[in-house]
């Protein structure tokens, strides 16, 4: 009896065990995915602010559009600093929320520029914002290796 009741405290620990591990995978593939989409977001913002930069000097479309950018980057960097990370990807999170907390405050002051008057396309390498990207982008071979 003893013996019948040990093997199955000790089956229901190891089937336990094995749904919190595939439990911890599946939302490290989760994660993973939701960083990559996020990586990929940002480079695009990358990519198009400074034709947009250079385009706000002379044309108001443009300066809306911009500011546009601007707000809506603002939203996914704090969509993405909500996400719980899982404890394989904890330290690799605060180093995108850090990296974005600079990014956050390069968008406030382009965007206080904007609304003082001030369209500069330098301003985006004065205040860092594409530095900021850059290694934010870097961080994508560390999330990819979360799939390893």
């Amino acid at each position: 009896m003893k013996k019948t009741i040990m093997f199955i405290v000790i089956s229901c620990l190891l089937i336990l065990g094995g749904c919190s591990f595939i439990s911890e995978v599946n939302s490290t593939v989760e994660y993973a995915n939701e960083a990559t989409e996020y990586i990929d977001t940002v480079q695009s913002f990358a990519n198009e602010v400074p034709t947009l930069a250079q385009d706000a000097v002379i044309d108001e479309a443009a300066r809306k559009n911009l500011e546009s950018e601007l707000l809506t980057m603002k939203e996914e960097i704090e969509r993405f600093n909500e996400i719980e990370p899982p404890s394989i990807a904890e330290d690799l999170h605060t180093q995108i929320v850090n990296s974005n907390t600079k990014l956050t405050e390069g968008i406030d002051l382009y965007l206080t520029n904007i609304e003082n008057g001030v369209l500069d396309p330098a301003f985006l390498e004065e205040t860092g914002l594409l530095t900021t990207i850059t290694e934010i982008t870097s961080l994508m071979e560390n999330i990819q290796q979360l799939l390893n």
